[in-house]
């Protein structure tokens, strides 16, 4: 009888993944967390607008991309 193996299940992508010990797989999530936040990405939750505590005079919202000021450069075509 053949053993199965988990690039056969998977893929190796995955299989290596599978392989790795609860803490090599945290500390490789966290490596995707810093990649995450160097990107523009925000760790700051949506505001309740529908909270008693909910300020709109003190919320700001966020650009598109999550990083303020962005502005347009070129409006023409290229």
């Amino acid at each position: 009888m053949e053993r199965l193996r988990a690039e056969d299940i998977a893929g190796e992508e995955w299989a290596e993944w599978y392989a790795l010990s609860p803490e090599e797989r945290f500390l490789e999530s966290m490596k995707l967390w810093d990649t995450y936040l160097a990107l523009g990405g925000s760790l700051e939750p949506e505001p309740d607008t529908q909270s008693p505590f909910f300020d709109p005079e003190e919320w700001r919202a966020n650009a598109s991309d999550g990083r303020p000021g962005v502005r347009v450069l070129r409006r023409g075509g290229v």
